[in-house]
């Protein structure tokens, strides 16, 4: 557990209050970060705050502005600034509860754990969890942390409950206008069912550790080996690029999928593409080994036409009058 909670206070719901603790759910991946580097002398890149100019400022004579128009700013200090920001309340109140599926994934943002406050707190805790998970509803709220003010969803996880801060609507982008000109056709059903196959083929439980940002660890291995070598020589890593990158868009989406899946695991395979292809293997078949018997007389290329009875009737007809020319010899 985080050693220092995000948010301390209470949930209220009508006229219970829960004592909380809140903390966040998620952490920092290993991201690398790079310094600038002077190459010349090896030293770092230092910025100063300048003024166009005017040179180098000292940091008490910046204050913060907004641009209303070109040029032109409204200076604020920090005074005006703190004067504004939302009181931070201990209380994180319920004020309405909605179905888990309306709220579009585009507006989750950030989780975080919720746990009881004490040991007094935990049995209206549970209550709350259990009310949920029956209805299976989320609760809403407004909670104030740092001077602004978050919307944030409640639901259970587990034996607990986790809090998710939500974006407003102004900080999302209505998908309609990315999504506009897409046509709303329905697929060739064939596609669609070895498209669904394959999905069916690939589904597998969610296991994130199985996962890992190959860019990261390639960049480790790449820092580990010029750290060994204690040289500036450059080091280019190989990178597997996806295989058909060089393809051309314009594909055969049926081959494609085909492909994909396996012929076997296939339940669209087209029937006609089955029967085109046998005709052409019988008719190849007989002569090939009308060949090979002609010329090759002995074992194996012998013994195909006798199997398939009416593939060649020379063969055999050079059997039989060679038979009564050995037995003449031997007499």
């Amino acid at each position: 557990m985080a050693a220092r909670a995000y948010w301390q206070g209470q949930i209220r719901l009508a006229l219970v209050s829960i004592p909380i603790e809140v903390y966040p759910a998620t952490k920092s991946g290993a991201a690398i970060s790079f310094h600038q580097i002077h190459e010349p002398s090896g030293k770092r890149i230092r910025y100063e705050k300048v003024a166009p100019g005017v040179g180098p400022v000292d940091r008490d004579e910046i204050i913060k502005g907004y641009e209303i128009s070109k040029g032109n700013y409204v200076l604020l200090d920090e005074e005006e600034i703190e004067a504004v920001k939302i009181e931070s309340r201990k209380t994180l109140e319920l004020v309405q509860f909605v179905d888990a599926g309306d709220i579009d994934v585009l507006y989750y943002e950030t989780p975080y754990f919720i746990i009881p406050a004490d040991d007094l707190a935990e049995e209206a805790y549970i209550v709350l969890r259990e009310a949920l998970r029956q209805s299976r509803k989320v609760g809403l709220g407004q909670l104030a942390v740092r001077g602004r003010e978050q919307l944030v969803s409640i639901k259970p996880c587990g034996r607990g409950l986790v809090m998710e801060v939500l974006r407003y609507a102004d900080e999302v982008h209505k998908a309609q206008g990315y999504f506009r000109e897409i046509g709303d056709e329905a697929p060739d059903a064939d596609l669609l069912d070895l498209a669904t196959t394959l999905i069916e083929k690939k589904s597998a439980p969610f296991h994130p550790a199985e996962f890992h940002d190959r860019y990261i660890d390639a960049l480790h291995r790449l820092i580990d080996k010029k750290a060994k070598s204690k040289s500036n020589k450059r080091v280019l890593e190989d990178v597997e690029e996806p295989s058909g990158g060089s393809r051309s868009n314009v594909i055969d989406l049926m081959a494609a999928l085909k492909k994909s899946v396996g012929e076997s695991g296939s339940r669209a395979a087209p029937a006609k593409s089955t029967t085109r292809k046998a005709p052409a293997k019988k008719a190849s078949a007989p002569e090939t080994a009308g060949k090979k018997a002609a010329g090759k007389p002995a074992g194996k290329t012998a013994e195909k036409p006798g199997e398939k009875g009416a593939v060649g009737k020379k063969p055999p007809a050079k059997k039989t009058a060679e038979a009564p020319a050995r037995s003449r010899k031997r007499a």
